[in-house]
């Protein structure tokens, strides 16, 4: 098993991105069981300055999250989003996989061909299924490449509506349709919202 885990420390130190289970197993000879032997590395370097971590399918080493900041260049370029781009990207999260159609009746306007080539030329966002449905549109999914930027082992780890709410990236304001009704409006249960536990 020693040299196994060799081998899967081998592969993954050379990768430009995140490989899969599967394609360990390709890549080792014969009866080699590279699940086991990934487990075996993860062991190996947990507390240490770089992890083995699941990304998407695939997994890679990156840095511990706690020594991040060492790796901070003083010069950062940054290419800022529009809104329309964000908001793209936040339904393609959320709602994926997700029609066209879709996306512009969520954000009630039209999304123009340059808002979804920026988010494909990143490799945050790439084609998904077709839907089988009249026209067979084509559906957007997020990508690994996604998942990797923003320290996400599945879509499923996307913050909910809470957190977002307690990083005061969302209005705490009730939802339409939830405020509570003024007491003269109010049914005669007694309950003063619109809906009751």
């Amino acid at each position: 098993m020693g040299e196994q885990e060799r081998m899967v420390e081998a592969i993954l130190f050379a990768a430009y991105q995140p490989v899969t289970v599967a394609e360990l197993g390709r890549r080792m000879p014969m009866g080699c069981d590279p699940a086991e032997a990934l487990a075996y590395l993860r062991r190996r370097y947990e507390g240490r300055g770089v992890r083995v971590m699941r990304v998407g399918d695939g997994w890679a080493f990156r840095t511990a999250p706690d020594l991040g900041h060492l790796m901070q260049q003083e010069q950062v370029e940054t290419r800022k989003l529009s809104r329309a781009a964000i908001e793209t990207l936040a339904i393609v999260a959320y709602h994926q996989p997700v029609t066209r159609a879709e996306i512009e009746e969520i954000r009630g306007v039209a999304v123009s061909r340059g808002t979804i080539d920026q988010l494909l030329d990143l490799e945050w966002i790439r084609l998904g299924r077709r839907r089988m449905s009249p026209g067979r549109p084509v559906t957007f999914v997020v990508t690994d490449q996604f998942l990797d930027h923003f320290g996400l082992e599945s879509p499923r780890d996307l913050p909910g509506l809470r957190e977002l709410r307690a990083a005061g990236l969302l209005d705490a304001r009730p939802m339409p349709g939830t405020e509570p009704l003024a007491e003269d409006d109010a049914p005669e249960t007694g309950q003063t919202e619109m809906f009751g536990d």
